[in-house]
């Protein structure tokens, strides 16, 4: 296999898997297969942003309860 031609595979993180699942939510998943995430509007990237935020925020609040029980 020639060197160059030879890619990282990437690991996935659960902000990526939360960015797929929000971009699915919002119905922009077709587009990014079309066009990739750099085809996005300023908008649509800072919605997906806010909406990681959130439920970041909201699973961290669960772990939270879960321990003091």
């Amino acid at each position: 296999m020639n060197k160059k031609t030879k890619k990282k595979k990437k690991v996935e993180t659960l902000e990526d898997k939360l960015k797929y699942e929000i971009a699915k939510e919002l119905g922009l998943l077709e587009k990014i297969k079309k066009v990739g995430w750099a085809g996005l509007t300023a908008k649509e990237t800072g919605r997906i942003g806010g909406m990681i935020t959130v439920k970041k925020k909201s699973m961290k609040r669960k772990l939270e309860k879960q321990k003091e029980l």
